[in-house]
């Protein structure tokens, strides 16, 4: 399969196309990747792992092959050895020069970037480069995902987001301030009839103009916000006290992490629709919404690494207060690459499949998924496993 990559440069997307080229040499096992836990195992006869890379990035660097030494300079986060044998591979792998439309002033302190906005272009102009860019590279068996940085919340309307005409009207009009980078990748993706994931908690193809084009192209599109850390946790570990009909009081989330991701979400604005992930899922599994601080910090030295301090207050038996504590560390690209492999290879079984709009038993994989309030990390694997069980046997 192909999978065109939103973010090519970054290090969750290097780091999943290293570990495709690993896989389909024999060279690394298959830990990680969920697609192949056993009741997944006839997604091979749908899917097989053997991976083609393309996609868009803003840093102007030659090869994907000079992002990840980069990566890998700052972070040795797998063993060079892997690196070495899959090399030659990733010099092959070029981005094309993508948008950073209304992504906040945090983007530009990545370093020297290049845009199509900044060659003055068009909405349409710009959509168009990247259909044309996308076009080159794509088959029937392609798939977008967006790994890009997170963007502020979008300016919503009424008249440009609710429908397709409207949204098309956007783009004829040139009314920029209500489009922002990923509502554009997701809407060639879609129109172009390919599956798209959306990866980040940026809008992607959740308005309501893009579910429409969804389901009148026919395409599968899942999102958002992938699911890889400290939020893996908390969706696992809260349903342990509603089950035991303990009370949670409040619960502190502290993350701090470096690379691109924490520089860009050192920036207030890009940083809102993160926590608004994050927090949101207390809620949604316990039924009431406990007293909450969920804080995101850029700490430089820590690169990939991202820690999490998390501290809950619960209330349990005869009104007795009492306190859990957990610390989450963990290497982001190596929590989320293999997640980047896992749903490029769902999204393509449910084309194949003939399954068109959001395909919520996806959930599994986001913060925040689309179409669902099903956030319980176990009853979102039963959901995972029920819907490719039922599908495979069609």
């Amino acid at each position: 399969m192909k999978v065109w990559l939103i973010g090519a440069y970054g290090i969750v997307s290097t780091t999943a196309m290293v570990g495709a080229k690993a896989l389909e040499r024999g060279i690394v096992d298959k830990t990680g990747l969920v697609s192949e836990l056993p009741p997944f195992k006839k997604i091979s006869e749908y899917v097989p792992l053997k991976f083609e890379f393309g996609g868009h990035d803003i840093r102007p660097l030659p090869t994907a092959y000079d992002a990840i030494m980069e990566h890998w300079e700052s972070n040795r986060h797998f063993d060079r050895e892997i690196l070495d044998a899959v090399g030659d591979e990733l010099k092959k792998i070029k981005a094309c020069k993508g948008t950073a439309l209304n992504c906040g002033e945090g983007i530009r302190e990545l370093g020297r970037v290049e845009t199509l906005e900044d060659e003055g272009l068009t909405l349409r102009e710009i959509v168009d480069r990247i259909e044309k860019d996308i076009k080159g590279f794509a088959d029937d068996e392609t798939v977008v995902i967006n790994v890009a940085s997170t963007e502020p919340l979008p300016k919503f309307s009424e008249k440009y987001h609710t429908t397709i005409e409207g949204f098309e009207e956007m783009l004829d009009n040139d009314v920029k301030e209500y489009a922002t980078a990923s509502m554009l990748y997701a809407y060639v993706a879609l129109k172009l009839g390919l599956p798209y994931g959306n990866f980040t908690p940026s809008v992607g193809s959740s308005l309501p103009a893009l579910k429409q084009l969804a389901e009148e192209k026919g395409v599968p599109h899942a999102g958002n916000d992938g699911k890889t850390g400290e939020t893996l946790v908390k969706t696992t570990l809260a349903p342990m006290f509603a089950y035991r009909n303990l009370k949670i009081l409040g619960w502190m989330s502290y993350n701090i992490l470096g690379d691109y991701d924490g520089k860009v979400l050192s920036h207030r604005e890009n940083k809102e629709s993160k926590v608004i992930s994050k927090d949101k899922v207390l809620e949604k599994i316990m039924g009431y919404s406990p007293y909450t601080i969920t804080e995101i910090e850029y700490f430089p030295s820590l690169v990939d690494n991202k820690t999490a301090f998390d501290f809950i207050h619960f209330q349990g038996f005869l009104g007795t207060k009492m306190k859990f504590y957990f610390i989450w560390d963990g290497i982001d690209a190596i929590v989320a690459a293999p997640l980047i492999l896992d749903i490029a290879r769902f999204l393509l079984f449910a084309k194949k499949k003939g399954i068109s709009g959001v395909v919520k038993e996806m959930a599994f994989f986001f913060k925040s998924p689309m179409e669902t309030d099903v956030i319980n990390t176990h009853e979102q694997f039963v959901m995972l496993k029920d819907w490719f069980e039922k599908l495979a046997e069609v």
